[in-house]
């Protein structure tokens, strides 16, 4: 496991590698969201060797850019942070391989990151290196803080920092999509409908008011709405609304004066935010319902110039992202965006985490033949 001490030469990256043996040098840096100063340190001292890019650094985020006076300006983001390692196999198991150093076998690469997303970070830094002279001027962002709680993201804090390093006609975000172009992103909010009752004991139940019981027809409805796809620039985006959690209760011989059920609802990206509460408001018209978190989606922007010729590079048939990414970020600063990236995102944060090396360089030539040509 590499370290980097405080003082410490930043560890030496070859941009010029096979972008999958850059993979594995990047995923052998631990940075477990909290510990991202030594990657970052390393590729900042990578960028500055490159005099074609202007770099600056703000915490541990990291951003580079071409001034080339193009007609179109694009930016390529990453995040250089992983979820935390995987717990030690017990005695006597297979090691797990979705670890720190990272173990390659044949053409899979293992190890935290080698989906989420080092295989995409390494195809950024590949592409400042051999692309001097862009037909598309580039931004290149390598945040911190994004497995974390949205408030330390090192993308949201630059776009406050330093705001005129996210201007942009278009961006793509790296996080991996199996190579496909995931146009956008559903947004996602949390409610928390509360049901209320009277306290009692239960051999005289009926001197109380049962709340659990009250959150009967909450569920009810949820369970037999229907979910809505929503067709946002030529993308079905595929809805969701489900309860994730319920409490209540208060003792075994107690009838429950209070209960909780939290729902999420995943939107569409033709919706705002205030459109999905309304939406959930009045499919549970009635009860006591409050809006705890919310995160816009961000609309595909496919017919942008720019983003109708990456399409063309990538030569696939763009899909819509039901998740939330930041992409939504992005959009929220009026600049449209995709997920693009090497490796299944269902495999991310896994114990097997992995990637194929040969998934990692497709990614790359699909990059490099739109900011080339």
């Amino acid at each position: 496991m590499n370290s980097h001490p405080n003082n410490a030469a930043p560890l030496s990256l070859d941009l010029t590698q096979d972008v999958a043996d850059l993979t594995a040098q990047l995923m052998d840096i631990e940075s477990v969201s909290g510990n991202e100063r030594a990657i970052a340190d390393a590729v900042e001292a990578s960028l500055r060797a490159l005099p074609h890019l202007e770099v600056v650094r703000d915490g541990d985020t990291v951003m580079a850019r071409t001034q080339l006076n193009r007609g179109e300006r694009v930016i390529l983001a990453g995040h250089l942070d992983t979820v935390p390692l995987p717990e030690p196999a017990p005695e006597g198991a297979e090691p797990r391989r979705g670890t720190v150093p990272s173990q390659r076998v044949g053409e899979m690469l293992y190890g935290r990151g080698a989906t989420d997303m080092k295989g995409g970070v390494a195809v950024q830094l590949a592409i400042a290196a051999s692309i001097t002279e862009p037909v598309r001027d580039i931004t290149f962002i390598f945040y911190d803080h994004e497995e974390v709680e949205a408030s330390l993201s090192g993308l949201g804090r630059v776009a406050k920092s330093l705001p005129e390093w996210l201007k942009a006609d278009f961006a793509v975000l790296l996080e991996p999509t199996n190579g496909d172009v995931e146009g956008g992103c559903n947004g996602t909010t949390r409610f928390v409908a509360r049901t209320h009752g009277l306290r009692a004991h239960s051999a005289r139940a009926w001197r109380g008011k049962n709340a659990i019981h009250g959150a009967a027809e909450i569920l009810t409805r949820l369970a037999e709405h229907e979910p809505l796809t929503r067709t946002v620039e030529g993308l079905e985006f595929r809805e969701s609304l489900n309860a994730v959690r319920i409490s209540g209760g208060v003792a075994g011989n107690v009838i429950p004066d209070a209960c909780e059920i939290e729902i999420n609802y995943r939107f569409a990206p033709s919706l705002t935010v205030d459109d999905a509460e309304a939406y959930v408001r009045e499919l549970l018209s009635g009860f006591d319902v409050v809006r705890t978190d919310a995160a816009p989606g961000a609309r595909p922007g496919l017919d942008r110039p720019a983003a109708a010729a990456f399409v063309a590079a990538v030569g696939s048939e763009p899909k819509p992202k039901y998740g939330w990414t930041d992409v939504a970020r992005f959009s929220e600063l009026g600049i449209p965006a995709v997920n693009f990236g090497p490796g299944d995102s269902l495999l991310a944060h896994t114990d097997d985490e992995n990637v194929k090396a040969a998934d990692i360089r497709k990614c790359l030539a699909a990059l490099t033949r739109w900011l080339s040509s």
